[in-house]
């Protein structure tokens, strides 16, 4: 029991990266442009909003394996929008809105803030039959004095839906869960996003039995594999490397057992960002600006004081990690190898990294620069590898990382514009484990 508390602990780490991703974004002011328009991923609104252009779709849905299992337990996560109006108090008693109040402790916009949802499902049992059960946000009004005047939090009601069914499948069950905004039809955008579930995901995990990757299955499980769809979000495996007993069915691509660098202790809402380039953009906002955050929403003002305060440890941590490639776990090396002692900074190091006649091994077979080799893509990182799947392909080189990854470089052999590519030195890279190689 210890371990499933540890797994999904570790899985929800990851999960609330995902809740907040894109909330608000540098330098987190909500007159900045990029925060006028919000909630970037995994919006499910209400009926009506998508096909009217007032919203997003209202389904999310996945499709994954298990083996062995007898039932799930689900967490249903997800924001509410709460609509923050600053009202400043008139002489009369009576209150009007305004876009910014002003109070001795500080500033207050009106601005919309959001509030976290849970929902806990199960045991539901993994017996073929389909159960539904409801997913509810309240309506509610909140009321907080700030002299002189007063901040109003409303909240519309949010009603939804998850739909959990299994069939067998090879051997094994074929889980389906869908989630549905069933709220009134959305009568524009403002009414969309009100009722909408923001940041929509689920947290799962198996009763006996275990998860089965996609991202990277066992051979008897690629075909019902390729027989499970997704729309709008997609399952990986959440707990620690090595483990199968939870899973994250997230709105953003993300890699079996994702994690959150150690080294990353602010929560800054923007992942296309580099922390340490962020904090350092933060420390060197005007005092102006930093309050401009600070009234903008308390989360804000939680960054801006992290930073502020940032350690100069906290700050060379965020610089980077350094790792010896030579203590990779991957069986397949470069041949000839950087010789023993030689730092991979070493210039010596460089000079013995030649990719045009590098070689890797590839099932016992050396693979080099025009070896012939069949495609076997495996991670789905883009439509690209749907495209050049089974295709045979010519290597043009071989390339070890500085985090000891290898990389084998190739032209495919039906693309017309193959001599183009190679001229240009424009080639696709896969990993050794994603090619085969080809008897001549």
């Amino acid at each position: 029991m210890t371990t499933k508390i540890s797994n999904r602990d570790h899985a929800r780490t990851v999960a609330d990266a995902v809740l907040y991703e894109g909330y608000l974004l540098y330098p987190y002011r909500g007159t900045s442009s990029k925060n006028q328009s919000r909630w970037q991923f995994g919006v499910v609104g209400p009926p009506g909003a998508a096909e009217s252009g007032a919203g997003e779709d209202s389904t999310i849905a996945a499709e994954f394996l298990v083996d062995g299992a007898r039932a799930l337990n689900l967490v249903v996560r997800f924001l509410q929008l709460q609509h923050r109006r600053a009202e400043r108090e008139l002489s009369t008693g009576d209150f009007e809105a305004v876009d910014e109040l002003t109070t001795p402790a500080g500033s207050w916009l009106t601005w919309d803030e959001a509030v976290e949802r849970e929902v806990s499902l199960g045991p539901i049992a993994l017996d073929g039959l389909t159960r539904t059960s409801p997913i509810t946000a309240p309506a509610g009004t909140d009321i907080e004095p700030v002299h002189p005047g007063r901040l109003v939090r409303e909240r519309c009601e949010v009603r939804g839906e998850v739909t959990v069914s299994s069939e067998p499948d090879d051997g094994m069950l074929r889980v389906s869960i869908r989630v549905n905004n069933i709220g009134a039809t959305a009568t524009g955008k403002r009414d969309a996003i009100a009722r909408s579930m923001i940041g929509s995901h689920i947290i799962a995990d198996v009763v006996g039995g275990r998860f089965v990757s996609l991202l990277e299955p066992p051979p008897a499980a690629v075909d019902a594999v390729s027989r499970c769809r997704q729309h709008r979000c997609f399952p990986v495996l959440a707990g620690p490397g090595g483990t199968h007993d939870v899973l994250l069915i997230s709105p953003i691509i993300l890699y079996d057992h994702p994690e959150v660098a150690a080294q990353s202790t602010t929560a800054l809402y923007d992942c296309t960002e580099i922390d340490e380039i962020l904090t350092l953009r933060v420390m060197t906002m005007t005092d102006e600006e930093k309050a401009q955050a600070r009234a903008t929403d308390p989360r804000a003002a939680h960054i801006i004081d992290q930073c502020d305060s940032m350690s100069p440890e906290a700050m060379a941590r965020l610089h980077g990690t350094l790792r010896d490639p030579r203590l990779s776990p991957s069986p397949a090396r470069l041949l000839p190898e950087v010789p023993e002692g030689t730092d991979w900074w070493d210039p010596l190091a460089d000079n013995a990294v030649r990719p045009e006649i590098d070689a890797v091994l590839v099932n016992g077979t050396p693979v080099a620069r025009g070896s012939r080799v069949r495609l076997r893509p495996r991670r789905n990182a883009d439509a690209q590898d749907i495209f050049v799947a089974g295709k045979t392909a010519r290597v043009t080189s071989v390339h070890e990382d500085v985090e000891g990854n290898r990389h084998v470089g190739v032209v495919v052999d039906d693309d017309p514009a193959a001599d183009l590519h190679d001229w240009y030195g424009r080639y696709l890279y896969f990993s050794p484990d994603e090619i085969e190689p080809l008897l001549s």
